[in-house]
């Protein structure tokens, strides 16, 4: 049997969303371009949402992070817990302490009898402060442990679903446009709202406890605590208002800004950059968005101090009247000295809390917002998971077969591929040619076991894939034209696992031409292929290419997918390369799918495949197909015509 050497249409591994427009660096372009993309997805909602609207939404957003904080530390969610309410019963048990201390000093007789009579209750002030002190340490520990771990717990939880999904969800716009939500700040705020959440429960706690003082000192007090509040809480969250809706309108512009110092400060960029002499137009740019959000950022600063201005106004009149009140009930005989010192206190403390939760408010609301991007994408991978495999593990391929397998993108228009069947024989070598945009790549990732065809079937040993599951992968391997070049050593590179097998490995850099690629390395096998770490080092393409195809080389399997495996290996690497897939083949046993523009290498195969939008209209060997006019024989008679032209070397 002939040997064809492809690259495999395998799995290619799904693109990062693209950038939104908006964020290219061609250039700044208008304000309309800055303000009105899916950056700014929120702006309008956090700032048109009111107090209200936002306490509403509080407990449900409370469930759903103390739900995150038991799955990622029950031992830390109960301790936080358990210190709140600890510093707040301590907080109570101070303010009483102090009315004593005040008590006994404001009472009639000698000073140093009233010192002493103080004594004890002091005692309990300064024991409970630092006891206070150490709770409040213990607090933090557990809810700086709860955020790391949440994070954690977020972050797998999302790349477990992205891994696993469907390779063709990658193609769908709306998965895109979601993952990129989830991605960029969704998933990092489920540990913000856990942490913001419990420090409001403790706030609440504190704050109740307080409360209860108050309203045991006089019941008025709570009345003007709420009014001592009210005017410092609402510029607060005015000013802060400003700010956030100032940073979502700058956030574009500032990804932008971002983007174009990431491309003058990058090697990928850097000869490109000098070649069209882009520096002075890239400096402008940057200077242009960089002024943009100075200059937006001054006019926030002083709308927040005029805003702050009319709190502490406001402010200062309701701290006249609440204590112009508490001397009215010292006077009139309804409040004892030391209650109306310790109310001064209480109330200081309180409306620090008051104006604490309602920051905390603010962020718990904003992080549910963003929670909610994680949440819906985590629903919509979901339901892009493999359905549970209801065959057995494959057995050994003896016959793999596409029947009348149709297949559209997500994007829509016209199927990629149209009623086409194909079949491969154990230790057969098929090629698929065809012009570009013909459906070769996307039927390699239906017999790669990548994308399911919306109808027909693909079928192993006569089982249909979507009964076998994922797990008909582990008996195919393949070499993608457009390969991951892994931060990771050359060895892991290759092996694509932790483990290796010195045998396979060797013979797969044998056959791929890597040996020579890693006899040149500086550490060999161990060498980082990263040139953004110190110790790494850059690669050509063709040896990047070499690589790539050792990986394929390297997994024991029964199907071989070469998808344009040579495109970047110059021509000797490239004959050596198509001598040894046949060579390989010989020795495991495998059948081959050979994907090329390289006519000459696929005379051998033992079928050829010939692709035209999305349809098989020739198949046969090379004899059979050059026996009769046709697509197959008009392009390999143009590529050899080129070849033999004269004057072409």
């Amino acid at each position: 049997m002939r040997r064809s050497r492809k690259r495999p249409t395998a799995p290619a591994p799904a693109a990062a969303p693209a950038e939104p427009a908006a964020a290219a660096p061609s250039d700044t372009g208008s304000e309309e371009d800055l303000s009105a993309t899916k950056w700014n997805f929120f702006t309008e909602e956090l700032v048109r949402t009111g107090l209200w609207a936002k306490l509403t939404r509080v407990p449900s957003l409370t469930a759903a992070a103390v739900g995150w904080a038991w799955r990622a530390g029950r031992r830390d969610l109960l301790v936080a817990l358990g210190a709140s309410t600890v510093a707040a019963v301590l907080a109570a048990v101070s303010l009483v302490s102090v009315t004593r201390v005040l008590d006994a000093l404001l009472a009639p007789g000698p000073i140093t009898a009233r010192v002493e009579a103080a004594l004890p209750a002091v005692a309990v002030v300064a024991g409970v402060a630092a006891l206070s002190g150490t709770v409040r340490l213990v607090s933090e520990l557990a809810l700086s442990r709860l955020g790391t771990q949440a994070e954690r717990l977020v972050e797998l939880e999302l790349f477990g679903l992205t891994t696993r999904a469907h390779l063709v969800a990658f193609d769908d716009e709306e998965w895109a446009d979601a993952m990129y939500r989830a991605r960029d700040r969704g998933m990092y705020e489920v540990p913000r709202m856990v942490t913001a959440t419990l420090e409001g429960l403790a706030g609440l706690v504190s704050l109740a406890s307080m409360g209860g003082v108050l309203a045991v000192l006089h019941p008025l007090l709570l009345l003007l605590l709420v009014v001592g509040v009210v005017p410092t809480g609402w510029a607060a969250t005015r000013a802060a208002r400003m700010e956030y809706e100032a940073q979502r309108r700058l956030s574009t512009g500032r990804r932008r800004r971002w983007i174009l110092g990431d491309r003058m400060a990058s090697r990928d960029s850097a000869a490109e950059l000098r070649s069209y002499t882009m520096r002075d137009s890239l400096m402008a740019d940057y200077g242009d968005l960089a002024d943009r959000e100075r200059e937006t950022m001054l006019a926030v600063a002083w709308s927040q101090t005029r805003t702050r201005a009319v709190g502490g106004l406001a402010s200062g009149a309701a701290t006249t009247l609440t204590y112009v009140s508490l001397g009215a009930l010292l006077v009139s005989g309804m409040m004892p000295l030391a209650a109306v010192g310790t109310a001064v206190l209480a109330l200081q403390r309180t409306q620090g809390q008051m104006q604490n939760l309602l920051y905390l408010l603010n962020r718990v609301y904003e992080s549910g917002l963003y929670f909610a991007d994680f949440t819906e994408y985590c629903a919509l991978a979901r339901a892009h998971l493999p359905a549970p495999p209801t065959a057995p593990p494959p057995a050994r391929l003896e016959r793999l077969e596409v029947r009348d397998a149709v297949f559209t993108y997500p994007t829509g228009g016209a199927p990629a591929l149209h009623g086409v069947n194909v079949h491969v024989e154990k230790g057969e070598t098929i090629a698929l040619v065809g012009e570009n945009g013909s459906g070769k790549s996307t039927l390699a990732r239906l017999l790669g076991g990548l994308y399911e065809p919306q109808e027909g079937t693909v079928t192993w040993n006569g089982t249909d894939f979507t009964a076998i599951g994922p797990a008909v992968r582990e008996r195919i391997s393949v070499i993608i034209q457009d390969h991951t070049r892994w931060p990771m050593t050359a060895r892991r590179n290759v092996t694509m696992a932790q483990d290796c097998d010195p045998d396979r490995l060797a013979h797969a850099a044998r056959l791929s031409g890597t040996d020579e690629v890693v006899a040149e390395l500086p550490r060999g096998w161990n060498t980082l292929l990263d040139t953004t770490f110190a110790s790494g080092v850059n690669l050509s393409g063709g040896q990047w290419q070499r690589i790539a195809g050792a990986r394929g080389f390297y997994r024991p399997a029964d199907l071989l997918i070469a998808d344009e495996p040579t495109s970047a290996l110059d021509a000797r690497a490239e004959a050596r390369f198509f001598t040894t897939i046949g060579e390989h083949a010989d020795r495991t046993g495998a059948a081959v799918v050979l994907i090329t523009h390289r006519m000459a290498s696929v005379r051998m195969a033992d079928r050829i495949y010939v692709l035209d939008r999305g349809r098989v209209i020739e198949h046969g060997t090379h004899a059979e197909l050059m026996a009769v006019p046709g697509r197959y024989r008009e392009l390999y008679t143009l590529q050899a015509d080129a070849y033999s032209a004269p004057g072409q070397g």
